[in-house]
């Protein structure tokens, strides 16, 4: 066999459509991004972030689409991205300069065939097609990448040594210019529109420091209360960034099946909802088609008007049904399964932010809760004088101004609530038989502000939060510790924003150091088995999982796992006001959730934060029996003594 190298035609085969496609994607995306800039202006380092471009989609988008159980789906983009992006410059640089020689045509080759295993390893993920998956071009998809490597690999086959091949040229010619055309146009409109995208998305991330190292990046951002409008009603209200992270969706429908709401059959359908807010911003388009082999669960009827930058996206005729907007638990489980780290609950929150403060439109109990907020500063609408009630017999010392202490208790509404109230007595129980000096703030604790913000209410949220900073700043403390997740996340994550800068602990995580100390000797836990409910404030939020499994596995109870459990959680369904707006479904979410419970066999569901505590003891018996960690560790300590 000898290298007769490029040939006039396998040049003219190779370079023409290629060069045309590309020509025709970089248009396409020009385009396509008038769209973006339609939106707020947003800071960008631009440079530094596109430098940072090859670690931050090989280290943190691979680690996304590598998880369990989409390895296959990973080895398959391994090999179908790195087949064309391979491809693409060796065959143009081969055949347009003839350069390489022999060697460089096999390197082609390999690329081409590299690209081909991808294609036949996405027809076998789409046959049968999951029901998470789009259909339409992206059924073409796998065809698109055989015909791309098959008619390379055919064509740069003649120029070592098989003009015999050119019998079959006008074919391969035609294959390999089918495949360009999908491939390289479906990066402007079409299925590898997030290829382009998708890196432009990267380095223009709404969140950069999500990509730092250890960073969580969780927290909601201040809104600037004296602006014009308060929050997102068109899409022109989102920054030009956000914009751009909508179109960055691969529709690969994994925010879909993490989904609690989704799973319930509310409303919501992560997936669908980015294609929408993708589609708001384009004037010629009215609602996107749903592709997938499901329909969308209890979707609402509507009857757009044609989208635009301009235009309402939330509304009976605009892009977005209302009850879509208020099903959404903020539990961010879409945004943890997202391959492309789209930043699904922040477009949620800022449409809540312009539905709450300016239309007043939240629904169901919400508003209520919103009223207590502001008039008592409790959601219960309880007077303030009564958060310690509940503790009167254990009589916890209460700051004043100017009082100091080690540890300040934060009590937050579980106070008020009854199932709240026994976790709170546990903690104030083993907080003394460990010697913690410890106090309270009683009626100077006014609530930490969570519900209010996840509803939209930024100008209630910031009012709380200034006035608990003055409180905490009148005092004098080493650390908060609280039983609450949210109260946990928005004073460590979300108040430094707002000048408020303390060092807070979870009870479990505190708890468990002075296990750890020797100062809380615990015995055997009961021989009940348990398994243990991750909150989603608490795990995805704030990285916390290992905290309340030492103090189970000191007590002899090392859970059996959910099949969702730790970063993965399923939702109790309280989270982001949703057990206020209760928007209807086909089920309720804390049901799926101990039906998952009950499929370990466990007689007791452990859980870390009293939100959860009673979405779960709400569901019906038969039922295992609800207990928070820090009883659980109370009756080991009891057991002992």
């Amino acid at each position: 066999m000898n290298d007769i190298g490029p040939l006039p035609a396998t040049t003219l085969a190779v370079a023409l459509p290629l060069l045309g496609c590309i020509t025709a994607a970089v248009i396409g995306v020009a385009w396509r991004s008038r769209r973006w800039f339609a939106g707020r202006p947003a800071e960008v380092d631009f440079w530094r972030r596109a430098w940072l471009l090859p670690r931050l989609y090989f280290g943190a988008v691979h680690d996304v689409v590598a998880r369990p159980p989409y390895t296959f789906s990973a080895r398959m983009h391994q090999l179908a991205a790195g087949g064309v992006v391979a491809s693409v410059p060796l065959a143009l640089f081969y055949h347009l300069t003839g350069w390489g020689g022999a060697g460089l045509a096999w390197v082609v080759l390999a690329a081409a065939a590299i690209t081909v295993v991808g294609g036949l390893m996405a027809w076998k993920r789409r046959n049968p097609q999951p029901a998470r998956l789009s259909g339409g071009a992206f059924k073409r998809l796998p065809w698109a990448l055989m015909a791309f490597g098959g008619g390379l690999g055919w064509l740069t086959w003649v120029t070592l040594g098989h003009p015999e091949a050119m019998r079959h040229f006008t074919v391969a010619t035609a294959l390999y210019a089918w495949g360009c055309l999908e491939l390289i146009m479906g990066m402007a409109t079409g299925p590898m529109r997030h290829a382009v995208h998708g890196a432009l998305h990267l380095i223009s991330h709404p969140r950069p420091e999500r990509f730092e190292p250890a960073a969580r990046a969780t927290n909601l951002r201040p809104l600037d209360l004296d602006a014009s409008k308060l929050g997102v009603e068109t899409p022109g209200d989102f920054a030009w960034n956000q914009l751009l992270g909508f179109d960055a969706c691969v529709e690969c429908g994994r925010c879909k099946e993490a989904c609690p709401a989704w799973s319930a059959g509310l409303p919501l359908n992560p997936k669908k909802l980015i294609q929408v807010l993708a589609a708001s911003a384009d004037n010629r388009q009215r609602d996107v088609s749903y592709r997938s082999t499901l329909p969308y669960p209890q979707g609402r009827a509507i009857e757009p008007t044609t989208g635009g930058a301009d235009q309402p996206i939330v509304g009976m005729q605009a892009m977005l049904h209302p009850d879509t907007l208020w099903a959404c638990t903020t539990c961010r489980a879409c945004v943890e399964a997202c391959p492309m780290m789209i930043e699904h609950v922040d477009a949620i929150v800022d449409l809540r932010r312009f539905a709450t403060m300016e239309s007043g439109a939240v629904p169901g109990k919400g508003g209520e809760a919103l009223d207590n907020l502001r008039l008592t500063d409790t959601v219960t609408g309880t007077d303030l004088g009564r958060r310690a009630e509940f503790a009167v017999d254990l009589t916890p010392r209460v700051l004043a101004a100017g009082d100091e202490t080690d540890v300040l208790l934060w009590l937050g509404e579980a106070a008020f609530d009854l199932r709240g109230q026994r976790t709170l007595r546990a903690m104030m129980t083993l907080l003394r038989r460990a010697d913690v000096d410890f106090a309270i703030l009683g009626a100077a604790e006014a609530d930490c502000g969570d519900l209010a913000r996840r509803l939209g209410d930024e100008i209630i949220f910031q009012d709380l939060a200034r006035r608990n900073i003055a409180t905490l700043g009148a005092v004098r403390f080493n650390r908060i510790v609280t039983a609450d997740p949210h109260v946990l996340h928005v004073i460590r994550n979300e108040y430094p924003a707002l000048g408020g800068s303390f060092e807070v602990i979870h009870h479990t995580a505190f708890l468990a150091d002075l296990v750890d100390d020797g100062r809380l000797v615990p015995g055997a836990a009961s021989a009940a088995t348990v398994t243990y409910h991750d909150p989603c404030y608490l795990g995805r939020y704030n990285g916390e999982f290992a905290a309340p499994r030492r103090l189970l596995a000191a007590i002899g109870a090392a859970p059996r796992e959910m099949e969702r459990n730790r970063s993965q959680s399923h939702c109790c369904g309280w989270g982001g006001g949703a057990a206020f707006t209760d928007i209807a479904g086909e089920h309720r979410i804390p049901d799926q959730r101990m039906e998952q419970a009950r499929d370990t066999g466990a007689d007791v569901v452990a859980v870390a934060c009293p939100n959860c505590a009673v979405m779960l003891e709400g569901v019906l018996q038969p039922r295992a029996e609800v207990r928070d960690v820090a009883e659980l560790l109370l009756d080991a300590m009891d057991e002992r003594l």
